[in-house]
């Protein structure tokens, strides 16, 4: 029992014999109430009414040994009384609620110098609540960002060489107002010495390392992320595109002028493709390096592009990931001015509604390809090889028995791309390349029903194409998708998308493939595209052999659901330390691969799990297996005239 004492109604002091577990439920619905007292209707919706005032935000970036943002933001206040200020949570782009609140630290609101208590929505932790003294103008907010330093903290945005800086990390926005109706001035201090691109335009010069850029929206701001650096280039491609590249050294930034010249045409070749441009200038943003974290990120004027340091330099031995830069690209057309109408919300707080990401995704996967191997980034031959891969993944994929292509549209949420142990069979964000295979389909019927007079390029241009230099959002749904569709090609649309996206469990939609002319075999030597993948991903692809994949040291990687190696009671957390008595090598185990071709017998494996060591007998005598697309008609088919360049 507790004892509480309390004041009767003559003010008579009384003592109440309560139990323990009954005073906690009273404590906790008190505090409760409280709680919701503070939050129930609290965080207004925001309205399209414009901000009275200018939001400034200066944000020093020059700790780069620790990855320190220092930040200082002044935000003119309506009127006294509570306001809640709000972190960006929704981050286009990512689909998902992706803002590293958890990365912001030091929060101070001060008004008039004054420090003012906050605090932190219990329901919504991106938001904080305030009470504005009636004697405010503006408030003063001040705190840091600090970005990861190792891999495990996520994703780490300054190196001693480097950063990348997201206005969404260092800034928070008022409640009430919809981002595009908000002003802000921001100014970054980089550290001396250090070149810097971004889709912002500076107000002048920069002074001792401070930019102050000009006046733009909330959202504009949000959607113009800059990479700085102490090894800097800028090289204009024409058409008002500009490409911003750092390096982890010097000597990473010699571009030959052919390589030039191969982005210069991408920039032409979408541009053809599309017929208009959705921006009045646009900047690639692309950094050398294995030191700052991979990225690959579209903003409507600008993107955010991680490639290997080799880049320029090791352009020879093979296509890496030059195909980032054209993905990127064609998100300025499709996702971004032509966004679906569930992309379109009025701040950071408001959940995207993802369902359209197999034609916003998928499409500029299947667009990013094409232009990749119109502008020579890749070869024929390696694109080729890169849409084989894609098909055999695909191929394989089991989940499609459970899973249909539209619910993985929600793992940007679900997962937040979190490592999977069965991705097989779980399914992860397939809208990209099983996207790309249906719109390969759709490239096929539609050159069948238009007595190969038409294609997508015909649907790219209707659907994504005018409004020349224009970059406000062309919101759309699957109906218009549809009717542009129709009026290229009539045909039954609406069922075919039924089938391949909405309905389960579907065959893989290789159709489009095989109606282009090539078909999905496999081989026992792998492409130069395929070992480019294993390279650089320091691994041994056994995919379509034993179904595994072997990283560095023998560690299991990845396993194929229902394969060989399933089967046999593999995951990913062994580690192979012998083949057939043998200690383990790269060489070891594809050479008891082709051993084992045409025989009975399995091949034998020492695997270690945790601290248990066992004998792993794996059946599978086919030998060695890399997917390759084989030509199946004489003459140019629909795949080969897609992947021409346009003149």
């Amino acid at each position: 029992m507790q004892i509480l004492s309390c004041f009767g109604p003559v003010g008579l002091r009384r003592s109440i014999k309560v139990p323990l577990a009954l005073l906690a439920l009273m404590l906790m619905s008190i505090s409760g109430l409280a709680q919701a007292a503070i939050t129930a209707g609290s965080i207004p919706a925001a309205r399209d009414v414009a901000y009275p005032g200018t939001m400034q935000l200066v944000v020093d970036t020059r700790d780069v040994e620790r990855g320190i943002f220092k930040v200082e933001q002044t935000i003119p206040v309506v009127s006294p009384g509570p306001m809640v200020l709000l972190f960006p949570e929704w981050l286009p782009g990512n689909h998902a609620p992706r803002g590293q609140i958890e990365k912001l630290a030091g929060l101070t609101i001060k008004a008039g110098g004054k420090a003012l208590v906050w605090k932190r929505d219990w329901a919504d932790v991106y938001a904080f609540h305030v009470t504005v003294p009636a004697d405010a103008a503006a408030l003063t907010i001040s705190f840091q960002f600090l970005s990861a330093t190792e891999g495990d903290q996520g994703r780490v945005v300054a190196t001693p060489e480097m950063l990348n800086l997201q206005w969404q990390s260092v800034s928070v926005y008022p409640a009430g107002w919809k981002t595009s109706r908000i002003p802000i001035e921001a100014t970054a201090i980089y550290p001396a010495g250090w070149g810097h691109g971004t889709a912002l335009r500076p107000r002048g010069a920069s002074v001792g390392g401070k930019t102050v850029y000009q006046t733009v929206d909330y959202e504009t701001l949000i959607d113009s992320p800059v990479f700085a650096g102490r090894y800097f280039k800028a090289a204009p491609l024409g058409q008002g595109v500009t490409l911003n590249i750092v390096a982890d050294a010097a000597k990473f930034l010699a571009i030959k002028p052919n390589q030039l010249t191969i982005h210069e045409k991408l920039v032409e070749q979408a541009i053809k493709s599309f017929g208009s441009r959705p921006f009045d200038h646009y900047d690639f943003l692309v950094a050398l390096t294995d030191k700052m974290g991979s990225i690959g990120l579209e903003h409507h004027r600008s993107s955010e592009n991680g490639v290997d340091p080799g880049y320029f330099t090791e352009w020879d031995t093979g296509p890496g990931r030059r195909n980032l830069l054209a993905h990127e690209l064609v998100h300025s057309w499709i996702g971004k001015r032509s966004r679906p109408v569930g992309q379109v919300v009025p701040d950071f707080r408001t959940p995207l509604n993802n369902e359209l990401l197999w034609v916003y995704e998928g499409q500029t996967q299947f667009w990013g390809y094409v232009l990749g191997a119109r502008s020579g980034l890749f070869s024929k031959q390696e694109t080729l090889d890169a849409l084989a891969g894609i098909a055999a993944t695909q191929d394989g994929r089991r989940g499609r028995d459970w899973r249909a292509v539209i619910d993985t549209t929600n793992d940007p949420v679900i997962t937040a791309r979190r490592p999977k142990g069965w991705p097989s069979w779980q399914r992860s964000e397939d809208y990209y390349n099983e996207g790309l295979l249906i719109w390969l389909e759709a490239d096929a019927i539609i050159r069948s029903q238009s007595s190969s007079n038409r294609s997508m390029d015909d649907f790219a241009k209707a659907f994504f194409g005018g409004n020349e230099g224009s970059f406000a959002a062309q919101p759309f749904d699957i109906d218009d998708v549809i009717k542009t569709l129709n009026a290229v090609a009539p045909y039954d649309w609406a069922g075919f998308f039924k089938q391949r996206v909405q309905d389960g469990p579907t065959e893989t939609p290789l159709a489009g493939l095989v109606k282009g002319g090539y078909r999905l075999a496999y081989g026992d030597a792998p492409s130069s595209h395929f070992r480019d993948s294993e390279k650089r991903a320091n691994e041994v692809n056994l995919t379509y052999s034993l179904g595994l994949v072997v990283g560095k040291g023998g560690q299991i990687s990845a396993v194929v659901w229902d394969g060989p190696a399933f089967n046999a009671g593999l995951t990913v957390a062994g580690q192979i330390i012998a083949v057939n008595g043998t200690s383990y090598s790269e060489d070891e185990i594809k050479d008891a691969i082709i051993a084992a071709k045409g025989g009975t017998g399995p091949i034998r494996l020492i695997v270690k799990t945790g601290d248990r060591v066992r004998e792993v007998p794996i059946t599978w005598n086919g030998g060695l297996r890399y997917p390759k697309l084989e030509k199946i008609l004489v003459g140019d088919g629909g795949l080969d005239l897609l992947l021409k360049p346009k003149p």
